[in-house]
């Protein structure tokens, strides 16, 4: 765990604090303590909304560089691992440092490998299968900045997901909406809106409410979806509540919340989705066909439907959603 290889770091002394100044630290988890740093110096910089959420309970949130320090809690994406580095290090004042942390199934060996080409890295301390090592401020990291990318005219960034185009399993959903899907709609995870686009092609949209915890992606949906009847929301769509009861929800959930496939995740989408339509609404749901989700479908819906699909996904559709029990 992070936690241990920083606490290990702080005490044995290869990792020295910074006498004042804010500490940042870039893209902790939920689940990564950060007791090992004084609380009252920590700032927490995350643009994913349910660890923002997490860590701004004890932690500032909110304060803008200089920072005296940072740590990189390095994501699976090289790219964004590279862009977040290059930030923390622009962003630290003189006389400071960066430490990077990660887990080899995140790829820190290469991380730290590249890095070691640009600067004068300390040697990596390794426990609980992850690495950490740090390094002065000084050199020009950037270069690896996040750069948008265009995707058949939409616009990405690295680590968000489907970075390089829609996935296979959102193409089969857009191509699967019927032509009328209702006045008020919610896109759940929209990413960087391709579901979303398609959506407001279709005739007696009002409204669409676009839900999406990365703030990476939201800020690509934004430019990609222009719209006036698009509305942004930073949220995690497990919590989220539209303003009133939806005719569809779109959705194209995560089963992640790590390099572990997580089908809670998914089932916890399905059930904001039912508290989310109206009594006439209907979910559509594209999902791999190994995630186990007809049970929660079938407490969920009345009538459940499997309408289009290949051999590696099913789009369904739900609709008459059951009033949940208090």
């Amino acid at each position: 765990m992070r936690s241990a290889r920083l606490s290990l770091a702080l005490e044995s002394g290869a990792l020295v604090l910074p006498g004042e100044g804010r500490i940042a630290v870039h893209r902790p988890r939920i689940g990564d303590s950060l007791l090992a740093l004084p609380q009252e110096r920590v700032v927490v910089l995350t643009g994913f909304r349910p660890d923002h959420d997490h860590f701004a309970r004890d932690y500032a949130v909110a304060p803008a560089p200089p920072y005296a320090a940072a740590i990189v809690c390095l994501p699976r994406s090289r790219e964004a691992g590279r862009a977040l580095i290059a930030q923390a290090a622009a962003d630290v004042a003189p006389g400071g440092w960066v430490a990077v942390d990660g887990q080899k199934t995140d790829g820190i060996d290469t991380a730290l490998k590249d890095l070691r080409k640009r600067v004068d890295l300390s040697e990596s301390l390794s426990k609980a299968h992850g690495k950490l090592a740090f390094f002065p401020v000084g050199p020009d990291l950037s270069d690896w900045l996040a750069q948008p990318s265009r995707v058949g005219g939409f616009q990405t960034l690295p680590g968000v997901f489907s970075a390089d185009g829609p996935d296979r399993g959102s193409v089969l959903l857009a191509g699967a909406l019927p032509a009328k899907l209702g006045g008020k709609i919610a896109d759940l995870g929209a990413g960087w809106g391709y579901l979303a686009a398609e959506i407001l092609k279709r005739p007696g949209v009002k409204r669409l409410d676009l839900v999406e915890a990365e703030a990476d992606a939201l800020a690509c949906a934004k430019v990609n979806v222009t719209d006036e009847r698009a509305r942004f929301h930073w949220a995690d769509a497990t919590l989220w509540k539209p303003e009133s009861l939806l005719d569809a929800v779109v959705m194209n959930p995560p089963f992640h919340t790590g390099r572990e496939a997580d089908a809670g995740l998914g089932a916890a989408f399905i059930r904001a989705a039912r508290r989310m339509l109206a009594p006439d609404g209907g979910l559509w749901l594209v999902a791999n066909r190994h995630l186990p989700y007809d049970a929660v479908l079938a407490e969920c819906f009345l009538e459940v439907q499997e309408v289009a699909g290949d051999g590696g996904f099913r789009v369904i559709h739900a609709i008459k959603p059951r009033r949940a029990k208090p």
